[in-house]
């Protein structure tokens, strides 16, 4: 679904892939798949297990029909609607994500609230920006590998988001990439938006399986830069805002 963490990443990547994961993982599955949390719903965990909790939002950004509902589906273990349809107003979904962390092997939680709301509502309603923005830790920008207005339209979508806080996170995602027989954007196009906005840009498509390594390197890599963000802001006067077994830090 997305390239892989490099070695020197500051999370195990395959860390869903060990024996000592399963425990951590199975609080998040029923019947071998993913359990659906509500806004006031954890995975719950033995008490001698000492786990963190931390909390982000993310924002799903992209013209109509780029897939943001299908990829906030597909990242929940959610069924993907069979038909498209314009998001009327503002759709959220709770999901959780358990990581180990490679210099100290502490395990966190990452407990992901995705916003998606329709273009033409974003248009529409004046209040509906703002409350999108609010508070948000990440934008993933979507375009489309079969729509090439999707792919120009990207600046004017991170021009949207552009601010003098510079503490969110900023991906690029491309839907459709298992279409390329008929994708209207090219790889070298892609290559050149990267080194231009200095964005990384993820890759899904294909076949949606039941399994962890579906998600896995999307969520390790969204999971990794949310982390990374949070060390740099520790380091700032007024530190990281996140919550961590219900404290403030």
């Amino acid at each position: 679904m997305a390239q892989d963490l490099p070695p020197e990443s500051i999370i195990i990547a395959d860390w869903h892939r060990c024996a000592e994961s399963k425990d951590f993982f199975n609080r998040i599955l029923h019947k071998k798949k993913r359990k659906q949390f509500g806004l006031l719903e954890s995975p719950m965990m033995a008490p001698h297990v000492a786990v963190e909790t931390v909390q982000y939002k993310v924002f799903l950004s992209g013209k109509s029909g780029v897939g943001k509902t299908s990829l906030a589906a597909r990242l929940a273990g959610l069924s993907s609607p069979n038909m498209h349809y314009e998001t009327t107003g503002i759709e959220t979904i709770v999901l959780y994500w358990p990581v180990k962390l490679r210099e100290n092997g502490r395990v966190l939680f990452f407990r992901l609230q995705l916003w998606d709301c329709g273009e033409n509502a974003l248009r529409r309603f004046d209040h509906f920006l703002p409350s999108c923005k609010e508070q948000v830790d990440a934008v993933l920008f979507l375009f489309s590998f079969t729509d090439r207005t999707s792919f120009d339209d990207l600046p004017n979508q991170i021009t949207r988001w552009s601010g003098p806080s510079n503490r969110i996170v900023k991906m690029v995602v491309g839907t459709k990439f298992d279409l390329f027989m008929h994708s209207d954007v090219t790889q070298r196009e892609v290559r050149q938006f990267q080194d231009t906005q200095g964005l990384p840009v993820l890759r899904t498509g294909g076949e949606v399986s039941d399994g962890l390594g579906d998600v896995a390197p999307f969520l390790n890599c969204l999971a990794e830069r949310l982390w990374n963000q949070d060390c740099m802001a520790a380091t700032l006067p007024s530190g990281p805002t996140h919550y961590r077994e219900g404290a403030l830090i």
